[in-house]
């Protein structure tokens, strides 16, 4: 590990209000692999990592607004550095919205939101959302575009339209049109684990770096060298990897302050795709 300047709480543990077909956690209203954290529990994490010169903070699931103590908990990261909260965004209403913004502009810091969609329509995102999400996801834009927040929209390969300059574009005028007029979209690459797995394929054997040697530049691009995730089962090596027991590294942050083997082959897609879970 190069320094510690991420740290990612799985708010929500592995419930979500969705059970999209790409996840690769498997998320979904019956997923109780892992439990929420509390805010006392997220707390005592956040006074750890500003200890540790920590200098951001990310919120995900699951779906972290199923967390009733989330709001609190954005308030605490808040107080400390700036926040990211990843979600799909389908319980975000107008009185939410407004709440977020109220966050927001109470800190010094900044508050992202992060909003998943995975199609450009109805019929190319509904069918690995669930019927009805990608209507739900509009909304909740256009509630957010009225509280003044302009949201991260992440798009994963799954839709193919995101790997094209026409699609792209597409999408981009259609937020234009919700009344985001400077609209932020990150495209993001398949990881081939949970139910990933069933909808088209897991790893290959091939799609590996153990054994690879890798360059100064290539380690610092990797998300664990800078990063960890917090859970309630204690903290393991990203965020990708929580079903993984051989990445779980400690109970304390402290404790993870060392190099993680890159033996698993979701490491590969961070190398080989650039990925960066982080905004």
């Amino acid at each position: 590990m190069l320094a510690l300047d991420t740290v990612w709480f799985q708010v929500s543990g592995s419930l979500c209000n969705l059970a999209c077909t790409h996840c690769f956690i498997s998320c979904s209203p019956k997923n109780t692999r892992h439990a929420p954290l509390d805010l006392a529990g997220v707390e005592r994490y956040l006074a750890e990592a500003e200890a540790l010169g920590v200098r951001e903070y990310y919120f995900t699931g699951g779906e972290p607004f199923l967390n009733p103590e989330l709001e609190a908990i954005l308030a605490a990261a808040l107080r400390r550095g700036p926040a990211t909260v990843l979600t799909n965004g389908t319980l975000i209403n107008a009185r939410r919205a407004a709440a977020l913004k109220a966050l927001s502009e109470a800190s010094t810091y900044s508050l992202d939101i992060r909003l998943s969609l995975d199609g450009f329509d109805a019929a190319s995102n509904d069918v690995i959302r669930g019927d009805g999400t990608f209507a739900r996801i509009l909304e909740a834009l256009g509630h957010l575009a009225a509280a003044g927040i302009n949201p991260v929209i992440t798009v994963t390969e799954a839709c193919e339209e995101a790997a094209t300059a026409e699609g792209r574009a597409h999408l981009l005028a259609r937020l234009r049109g919700l009344g985001l007029q400077r609209p932020r979209l990150k495209v993001m690459p398949l990881l081939r684990l949970g139910a990933e797995t069933e909808r088209t394929r897991a790893y290959a054997p091939e799609e590996s770096l153990e054994g690879a040697e890798l360059g100064p530049e290539a380690l610092a691009a990797l998300q664990c060298s800078s990063a960890r995730m917090v859970t309630a089962e204690g903290v393991f090596v990203c965020p990708i990897l929580i079903d993984a027991p051989e990445a779980r590294m400690g109970t304390s942050l402290q404790e993870t302050l060392r190099p993680y083997p890159l033996r698993h082959r979701a490491c590969h897609t961070c190398h080989a795709k650039g990925l960066s879970c982080a905004t």
